[in-house]
């Protein structure tokens, strides 16, 4: 079912109920921003409804970030779930002998066909896994705004508050 980087859903698409499960395992290579420290490992289903592809993957790996408080290099475990449905257009050829289901999608290089990029999805997974902002540790407090005084307001008013605070001295 697998055909370099592909993997092979035709048998989904025209067989709908007909559910596959396949191992996952990349280290995602290609991609040139993303540190990996382990391979990205778990795996994929693929069910069709006959209308629709349904797609689950669950994987997990560990990625090198950049502390969004202080800089640092920290590694950070990702659990990757994604669920994602593509509408199928056409007769599934269970049903009808002259016809052909086929997977839309409108993001260029996820399908060719009904085969679905393997590395491209896992890659995907990846990125929507990283938080936006991720800390080293729950310690962190470097070059963080919480290790700031906090603000007391407009710094316009700055002066109108020291001297309502002198005047209550």
């Amino acid at each position: 079912m697998r055909r370099s980087g592909f993997l092979d859903l035709n048998e989904v698409v025209q067989h709908p109920g007909r559910r596959i499960t396949v191992p996952v395992s990349t280290s995602l290579e290609s991609e040139e921003d993303l540190d990996l420290t382990r391979a990205v490992t778990g795996e994929l289903s693929a069910v069709s409804t006959g209308n629709v592809l349904v797609l689950k993957l669950e994987c997990a790996t560990t990625a090198v970030v950049e502390c969004s408080r202080c800089g640092a290099s920290t590694e950070l475990d990702l659990e990757i779930r994604m669920h994602e449905e593509f509408t199928v257009e056409g007769i599934p050829s269970a049903y009808a002998a002259d016809s052909y289901a086929q997977v839309e999608c409108e993001e260029p290089g996820l399908f060719q066909g009904n085969a679905l990029h393997l590395e491209e999805i896992v890659r995907q997974g990846v990125w929507l896994s990283i938080p936006v902002q991720p800390v080293c540790g729950e310690g962190c407090t470097e070059g963080s705004a919480a290790s700031e005084e906090p603000s007391s307001g407009h710094p316009g008013l700055q002066g109108l508050q020291r001297m309502m605070e002198e005047g209550m001295a």
